[in-house]
């Protein structure tokens, strides 16, 4: 009979050499094509920013809003927040902005806030700049029906 210990061995080698065995048949591939990870790679492309714009569509149930413009330069720390200064309640009407939602002014705990949840505060954590590139890899995604 085999003892537990020479069981969870043999699993754990088997596991292992499935692993290593994908690896080397080409099993598992990555985006970066068979290039060793150390090594230096050209910069990427600059991708263009789209121009300040419409909000942009959203693809799926709760996907936090495309931000339609550009951020480069916009300071976002625990001291001050650019995005604020325009889609802060106070001023959303008259920079023509949209009003961030309700949703950001609730804490973990369900409690309304008078400001900004620090866990909202980071706006780029969600929203991220929409820019003009094709996707990295052949997809079939289709977005929700509207």
């Amino acid at each position: 009979m085999i003892n537990k210990q020479r069981l969870i061995f043999l699993v754990g080698l088997a596991f292992f050499s499935q692993i290593a065995f994908a690896q080397d048949s080409g099993g598992i591939k990555s985006l970066r094509g068979n290039i060793d990870i150390n090594k230096n790679l050209a910069k990427p492309e600059q991708k263009r920013w789209q121009s300040d714009r419409e909000p942009v569509d959203r693809d799926f149930v709760h996907q936090p809003p495309i931000i339609p413009h550009k951020i480069v330069g916009y300071k976002i720390d625990v001291k001050s927040n650019k995005c604020l200064t325009c889609h802060s309640w106070s001023n959303y009407k008259e920079s023509g902005a949209t009003k961030m939602s309700m949703t950001h002014f609730t804490d973990r705990d369900g409690n309304d806030l008078s400001n900004v949840s620090a866990r909202r505060y980071f706006c780029t954590q969600c929203h991220v700049p929409q820019v003009d590139a094709k996707p990295l890899v052949e997809n079939t995604y289709q977005s929700i029906r509207r």
